[in-house]
Formats: C-alpha cells, structure tokens, sequence
C-alpha cells in the first residue's frame, strides 16, 4: 500500500523531518548530502498525490529532474 511505504518514509526523518541524499537500512544512518533538497522536494509531491490534493488542484504533472 503506497500510504504505508509513505508513512515508513516519512518514519526515517530525523528529528526535525529532514532526509539525507541516502539511507543505509543495515546502519539505520541518513548518508550523502544533508539535507537533501530532492529528497524533499519527491517527499512534497508524493504527499499531494496521496492526499489527491494534486489531482484536485489540477496540478499532477510529472516532474523530471
């Protein structure tokens, strides 16, 4: 279910919810670059297509970067 992988997501954020460039699951550690402005910006737009807010907007475009 995409809201229970969501919401494990969302679980790996540190303590102010910010993510790293990667996640290593052995360690439990964020790696790479911190934070990472990617990460959240694909964190901001799963959350709106979850909540059909983009859809509902009329906003759902696919974003490539």
């Amino acid at each position: 279910d995409a809201v229970e992988l969501f919401e494990r997501l969302i679980a790996l954020t540190n303590d102010v919810g910010l993510l790293a460039e990667e996640y290593d699951p052995e360690t439990g550690r964020q790696l790479g670059n911190f934070p990472q402005a990617f990460s959240h910006i694909h964190l901001i737009h799963t959350a709106q297509a979850l909540s059909g807010e983009a859809h509902a907007a009329g906003t759902a475009k696919v974003m490539s970067m």
